[in-house]
């Protein structure tokens, strides 16, 4: 097992470091302490996920590729968080409402240091999100972990804690490919019997409904284009897939295959969100980046079409755990 780090940059007085990790089988991941970022996941020579051509790009513009997106990963109707008599505005910056925490974590450069184990190559990340910020409540410090082991498998933690009541919804951001030049090759199966349908903005409309006989019955496994190519109002809709699937015991909670490369995920999270990057079109910082070249699978509560937040409320010292694991083969 192998860890390292180099110097790229520096951003708001703190230097920017692009982490490797790497097994004895030669599996290698690099992470950036920029948004505590999945750079790249290199599996038989190949690089498993979408990335930007150098470390640089990535704070030179928004883009969520592998970023650790919050306080809120989503959408909250009218920024409005309701709790008894008390309502918190946040940034209304989708419009009508919020999305994606504001200038959120995935911004932000973050503190990190590295563990090596026997069979394990670690970086430990954190961060602390100040009361206001965005206007968040409650001071939270934030501990984001990649750990790869030598079966090919990398393990994604974020902790949390606030001192104040507040809400957290926080997921990973990365986009799969496989060695796949597009998303569309890929064959997705999902553990879930309901996704939530959306509106035009993205939120949820009517509370779960069942996927079976529909574009979003992935629950036999099928190639991502079968959805894309579909006729179905919520595809169209969104362009492409960007919904919640809602968990059920299974697991694993999704697999994707390609053919030559197969990457198991279980997660604790209650859904995944599902969006295959409708809205790259190769500009920007993004510009080796077109529509469908990847799949996310945002391990997350699901949002909600209201401002009864409870679901993702943190009490004041209240612990958050969150994990996803990621197996390649």
């Amino acid at each position: 097992m192998k860890t390292s780090f180099i110097k790229y940059g520096q951003k708001d007085g703190k230097d920017l470091c692009e982490i490797t990790l790497k097994n004895n089988k030669g599996m290698e991941v690099k992470v950036l302490n920029y948004g505590a970022t999945l750079e790249k996941v290199i599996f038989k020579g190949e690089n498993m996920i979408l990335s930007l051509p150098h470390p640089s790009d990535y704070s030179k513009e928004r883009n969520f590729l592998g970023g650790t997106v919050g306080r809120i990963c989503g959408r909250i109707k009218s920024g409005q968080w309701k709790h008894g008599d008390a309502t918190v505005q946040l940034p209304k910056n989708d419009g009508e409402n919020h999305i994606h925490g504001g200038i959120g974590t995935d911004m932000r450069v973050w503190d990190f240091r590295l563990d090596k184990r026997k069979d394990t190559a670690k970086v430990v990340l954190t961060l602390l999100d100040p009361d206001g910020n965005n206007g968040f409540p409650g001071n939270m410090k934030l501990t984001a972990s990649y750990e790869l082991d030598n079966d090919n498998s990398l393990l994604y933690k974020l902790e949390a804690v606030s001192d104040q009541m507040t809400i957290f919804n926080p997921a990973n951001h990365t986009y799969f490919t496989l060695g796949e030049k597009s998303a569309r090759d890929v064959w997705m199966n999902i553990s879930a019997d309901y996704f939530l349908p959306v509106s035009r903005d993205g939120l949820p409309i009517a509370g779960m409904e069942s996927l079976k006989g529909t574009a979003f019955d992935f629950t036999q496994g099928k190639r991502i284009s079968e959805a894309l190519d579909s006729n179905d109002d919520q595809i169209k809709l969104r362009n492409g897939l960007d919904h919640p699937f809602i968990l059920g015991c299974n697991r694993p909670a999704a697999t994707l295959t390609t053919r030559k490369y197969q990457m198991t995920m279980s997660t604790n999270a209650p859904a995944i969100v599902v969006y295959t990057g409708n809205h790259f079109n190769n500009t920007g910082v993004a510009s080796n980046i077109g529509q469908y070249d990847g799949v996310t699978l945002e391990a997350q509560c699901p949002p909600t079409s209201g401002s009864d937040l409870s679901e993702i409320t943190l009490l004041p010292n209240e612990k958050f755990n969150r994990w996803a694991w990621w197996y390649f083969e």
